[in-house]
């Protein structure tokens, strides 16, 4: 308890003397327009402004000026900014002492946890683009995202078609092309605590993908069907299918969505291996975003399930594994049922979060893993943000247990400092 108190502290000090932002990120400096314009309560949550642009390729220039001439429609400065999360963690295990295994049980400091340059944008009148070059790891190659959607308007209403050629290091098969905030794709969701608030996130669809996302886009409704390949896939066959279909309306002040998930398919060369993994998985979801007493109010509900694998093919989604390899697998399907909601206390600048997670990991026996988590957020500017996370979890032997060489632990706690500049 100590250890969060003093480092709680010193998050709220590092923000409290953090001077007022004057640079917002990529998208708002091509518009000319605050964060608030796109997304609800905080980013990286989308409201529907937030989807139509996103929708629309990145190609709206709001304010800024374009260099034009024939075929010519780009922006005068190549826009970027760079994202960055601070964070500790620590959970509720012990470690071995004097054996240096240290893990989150020890409380970690993590500056970075992230630390990109992004930039995106117009690159002509219906093209777009998206690019993350990751700054931490020397590791790690600099590419960790690129999409290019190119979108093209049908007829005289807002309805839209095309393709987004995609590359991502670990945001999945939906990374091509998504809208809602239920953590269907990783980076765009609403706990910093993923996997405890998100069902998808839970089940680990967020893998290394590349690959072609076709796209039909309206503001009441839209549908994604991608052909995609691992991460690794040298010979970059694209043999696995992700299908997306998500209906958006609104309900007289209640911006509504729900929709389905599909993954299904089988391939080699994940992670480097030969081995033919599959790829299935299967999720609904659904989101409503409003307000109560004219308190902002985000719902946000997914219910994911991956089978077993067949023959000798491991499903990706669901196996037993060894040093982050699939080596066998569990005997039933893994699943999670999460719900989430996220109330503006004080609208614009601080919220609280309540989500429970109910799920089974697919093993034969103690294969409970249910989770609670409680959170805040605090916008000390629309681009600087700090969450406090806190989630427990179900004890049967070691499933649902967090780090510790000596002790796993039950609970994990989260103090992240967060901002896009």
């Amino acid at each position: 308890m100590k250890k969060i108190v003093l480092s709680l502290a010193s998050v709220l000090v590092a923000t409290a003397f953090a001077p007022e932002a004057s640079a917002i990120p990529s998208f708002a400096r091509q518009q000319g327009k605050a964060c608030s314009t796109c997304h609800f309560q905080h980013y990286p949550a989308l409201n529907d402004y937030g989807r139509s642009f996103k929708a629309g390729g990145f190609v709206d220039m709001g304010k800024q000026g374009t260099l034009k001439g024939d075929n010519l429609s780009l922006p005068e400065v190549l826009n970027s900014s760079i994202f960055f999360k601070f964070r500790y963690q620590d959970t509720n295990g012990s470690d071995l002492a004097g054996t240096g295994n240290s893990t989150l049980a020890s409380g970690e400091w993590q500056i970075a946890d992230e630390f990109a340059l992004l930039m995106g944008g117009r690159v002509s009148e219906n093209v777009g683009f998206m690019f993350e070059g990751q700054l931490l790891d020397p590791t790690a190659g600099v590419l960790a995202g690129f999409k290019m959607p190119a979108m093209w308007g049908v007829g005289e209403g807002e309805l839209k078609i095309g393709v987004v050629p995609f590359s991502t290091d670990a945001l999945g098969a939906a990374y091509g092309f998504e809208l809602l905030n239920t953590g269907a794709v990783r980076n765009v969701r609403i706990s910093e605590h993923r996997a405890e608030t998100s069902a998808q996130q839970y089940i680990g669809t967020a893998q290394g993908a590349q690959g072609l996302a076709f796209v039909v886009a309206d503001p009441m409704f839209f549908v994604n069907v991608t052909r995609y390949a691992p991460d690794s896939a040298t010979d970059a066959k694209m043999n696995l299918t992700y299908l997306r279909v998500a209906a958006t309306p609104t309900f007289g002040e209640w911006d509504v969505a729900f929709g389905v998930q599909s993954w299904t398919g089988s391939g080699s060369e994940h992670n480097g291996t030969a081995t033919d993994l599959q790829y299935k998985a299967f999720s609904i979801d659904a989101q409503a975003q409003g307000a109560v007493a004219g308190m902002p109010l985000g719902l946000y509900f997914a219910n994911t399930s991956a089978p077993a694998g067949s023959g000798t093919e491991f499903n990706l989604f669901n196996c037993t594994t060894t040093a982050g390899a699939c080596t066998g697998h569990n005997p039933n399907s893994k699943k999670a049922t999460t719900i989430l909601a996220e109330l503006g206390v004080v609208p614009g600048t601080a919220t609280v979060q309540l989500g429970y997670r109910k799920a089974d990991t697919g093993a034969a026996t103690n294969s409970k893993d249910d989770a609670i988590t409680v959170g805040a957020t605090y916008n000390y500017t629309q681009n600087i943000q700090l969450q406090v996370m806190h989630s427990t979890r179900s004890k049967a032997g070691n499933v649902g247990r967090y780090a510790g060489s000596q002790e796993k632990g039950s609970a994990l706690t989260t103090f992240m400092l967060s901002a896009g500049l």
